[in-house]
């Protein structure tokens, strides 16, 4: 893995970047708490702003079938804008973290 993300608490893999979508600064500021839930982030590029979706892992049973990772290219199609710049980040896990020697960023206090 060569292309982590660390935003807060929380480490991303870059695992598919079209047409140079991915902007670390501009992600940074656009983040959200609210998508920590979620294992995958699709940030989407029209008319110059970034607008982020997640998504669950497709064995999640829980969860909806259109927030489900095999979705993505459907929204991609549905909800962008035709050929504009797109990235996919997947969280990782704890896990992984560790395997990897990622050191979990202090979460933020409240």
């Amino acid at each position: 893995m060569n292309n982590i993300i660390t935003i807060g608490h929380m480490h991303f893999e870059l695992i598919e970047e079209y047409r140079n979508g991915f902007d670390e600064e501009q992600f940074k500021e656009k983040y959200n708490e609210v998508l920590n839930k979620y294992d995958y982030i699709v940030g989407d590029i029209g008319y110059e702003k970034l607008r982020l979706a997640g998504f669950y892992r497709d064995d999640k049973k829980k969860s909806e079938f259109d927030k489900r990772f095999s979705t993505i290219q459907d929204y991609l199609l549905e909800y962008c804008n035709f050929g504009c710049a797109y990235f996919i980040l997947r969280k990782i896990s704890k896990d992984e973290q560790k395997a990897l020697g990622l050191k979990p960023e202090e979460k933020p206090s409240e």
